[in-house]
């Protein structure tokens, strides 16, 4: 059990490497919850859809079954939110759900650790897309993807603030997806450590009964954070599907 509730959220280093002291790439719990985390859920979608035969069933199992829902429904948000021009990024979308769904979820197990828990974490994955779809916007449309900053109709005389605003709703993109995500994940699990602990101390101290009512707070809080885990994960990745919709028909 940690001593302060913020005390899961430290990064520690496992294996220190670095280059002339001046380039540290040392591996740390945060990159190794990373890579268990994602790494755990894709290969149960790979076993999901790998039967002992080798290849896909015709009639799906259960968990094949599921596998596809996934599959379908992370393919339906791309072609909903960005068209079937957004498609050739499927993959990158799907990636991405598992990378965040899987990081949320590897927190909630017992000496777990969540990756998006961490705003560097957060930060880069949205800062990454949303520049790849700035680049992405002029690479398609020219200076033609202006236009995404100047609404169609508007008065010509609210024009500059219209654009200035619209700029800067552009701009904080990347800080409402990165502390959503963040904000969320640090909050459940906090509180989540608090309750456990009341249930702790109340053991501790002889009085089981009293720590009844935070044990099944944290049970039901568990299963609310287990919804919050794959709720975070669905909206980044809408809001990215509709920032991919901007880059590739950047008119309104």
């Amino acid at each position: 059990m940690y001593n302060s509730p913020l005390e899961q959220f430290e990064v520690n280093i496992l294996f220190p490497l670095s280059f002339f002291r001046m380039f540290d790439i040392s591996f740390t719990n945060l990159a190794w919850a990373m890579l268990l985390s994602t790494g755990g859920l894709m290969l149960v979608l790979w076993l999901m859809f790998s039967p002992i035969q080798g290849r896909a069933l015709l009639i799906p199992t259960k968990a094949q079954a599921l596998g596809e829902f996934f599959y379908f429904f992370i393919l339906g948000i791309v072609k909903q939110q960005a068209g079937k021009g957004g498609l050739i990024f499927f993959p990158l979308f799907f990636f991405t759900f598992f990378f965040i769904f899987g990081s949320n979820l590897f927190g909630l197990f017992p000496f777990g650790f969540t990756p998006t828990g961490h705003i560097i974490i957060t930060f880069t994955l949205a800062f990454a897309f949303n520049l790849a779809f700035l680049i992405l916007g002029f690479q398609l449309n020219g200076l033609k993807f202006l236009k995404l900053f100047v609404p169609s109709g508007s008065p010509l005389w609210l024009l500059p603030l219209i654009v200035v605003i619209e700029v800067i709703s552009y701009l904080i993109r990347t800080f409402s997806l990165s502390l959503r995500l963040f904000a969320n994940m640090m909050a459940g699990h906090t509180l989540l450590h608090i309750l456990a602990s009341f249930v702790l101390a109340f053991y501790k101290a002889g009085y089981a009964v009293l720590g009844l009512l935070p044990f099944i707070l944290v049970f039901f809080i568990g299963i609310l954070e287990f919804g919050i885990a794959f709720l975070q994960a669905y909206v980044f990745v809408v809001l990215l599907a509709i920032y991919l919709n901007d880059a590739l028909h950047p008119s309104h």
